[in-house]
């Protein structure tokens, strides 16, 4: 048995990334995930890995693209503003297919906001942030032990699917501390780096796909022949200017990621059995809302929730089936309402949907959420 440690939300997803094989972190202070970048800084050496400060966060990414290829599994940690410059080498690590972790510590925006101030505001940006037709995979903590168990999970998914993973993390959940029991090595599933099923001498071609649609490219350095572009590509690896293989490519990047949709998608239910009313929250803002269910309950409210761990994809069909076992739905979220979008259109008009939104820099209070189940179950009405 490991020993209970209080660690800081920052400090677990540092160490959970560390656990599921990451060797290689480049990134850039930036409140407030400075944290993660220190603690790696602190253990990679220790480990064999390497850790590098770049000039700035564009560098940053593109240093751990490079780490990738080079066949290390490559995390890099930043918030709201740096994740903007990142989006440009997002954007080519999905076209490219290349596994690499972005943490996203959210504070207040637009542009450099309030940096110390708790968000939620980054979730359209973790899906849409760069152009182009793509999937994204984002999962979003609540509480210390799950930063590292995402972390965890977002490098085995980066590694399985050859794709960027976002860890969408909050202020709230990156500087809360808590008494932890981390799980003991032998108890992590990892995801190894996937490998050619075939040698370069027997025609090998980096990307054509697997069984599950993601293509076993060589790591650079193994012997193989392999081009890498964010050019739209065929199995060769080389831009191809064809108006049906541009399609395939796309329909691929977004199949690879549907099919094993239920999968990824990772959500828990409290006091769901015999409620006619849900709230819907994820990351920091669960943990108050949570509460503020409690308080409703004891009130004689038939309240429940669900907590949305993954944010992308989303959860429509879990969001569906709500809607239609509930009277009503109230969405809490850190921000001007963004995820409330997702769950009135899965909702289709089936229950009535409800935001709870707060940006003024302060997390919520369970009375603001009391409130706002209140007048859910009241109808709309104040």
């Amino acid at each position: 048995m490991t020993e209970a440690r209080l660690m800081q939300g920052n400090e677990a997803c540092a160490e959970g990334a560390i656990a599921a094989g990451v060797s290689f972190f480049g990134g850039y202070p930036i409140t407030p995930s400075t944290e993660i970048a220190e603690g790696m800084a602190k253990m990679l050496p220790a480990i064999g890995g390497k850790f590098v400060q770049m000039e700035d966060e564009i560098a940053s990414m593109g240093v751990v693209l490079g780490a990738s290829l080079a066949g290390k599994k490559a995390l890099t940690a930043s918030s709201g503003p740096g994740i903007s410059l990142k989006q440009e080498l997002i954007g080519y690590a999905a076209c490219a297919e290349i596994p690499v972790v972005i943490v996203n510590v959210q504070r207040v925006g637009p542009s450099t906001g309030q940096p110390t101030a708790p968000s939620q505001g980054d979730v359209m940006q973790a899906r849409w942030g760069t152009h182009g037709d793509h999937p994204m995979i984002a999962l979003s903590p609540w509480s210390v032990r799950e930063a590292y168990d995402a972390a965890v999970m977002a490098v085995n998914y980066s590694e399985r699917f050859r794709t960027p993973v976002i860890l969408l993390m909050d202020e709230i959940i990156g500087h809360l501390r808590e008494k932890v029991v981390l799980p003991e090595a032998k108890d992590i599933k990892i995801y190894p780096r996937r490998k050619p099923a075939c040698s370069r001498a027997e025609g090998y071609q980096p990307y054509t796909p697997d069984k599950d649609l993601v293509p076993n490219v060589a790591n650079f350095g193994e012997g193989y022949h392999i081009h890498v572009t964010g050019l739209i590509h065929d199995e060769t690896g080389f831009p191809v200017g064809s108006p049906k293989i541009t399609e395939e490519a796309i329909d691929r990047l977004h199949q690879k990621i549907e099919i094993a949709r239920d999968e990824i998608t990772h959500t828990e239910e409290y006091f769901m059995d015999d409620a006619e009313y849900a709230v819907i929250a994820f990351g920091g803002t669960a943990r108050t809302a949570y509460e503020a269910v409690k308080n409703a309950r004891a009130k004689g409210q038939k309240v429940g929730m669900v907590r949305l761990m993954t944010i992308w994809p989303f959860a429509d069909k879990i969001v569906k089936a709500l809607a239609a076992k509930v009277k009503g739905i109230l969405v809490a979220e850190l921000n001007y309402g963004q995820l409330v979008h997702e769950v009135e259109r899965a909702v289709a008009g089936k229950c009535d949907v409800q935001l709870c939104a707060k940006y003024n820099m302060e997390i919520f209070e369970p009375q603001e959420i009391e409130s706002g189940i209140d007048k859910l179950c009241a109808g709309g009405k104040d």
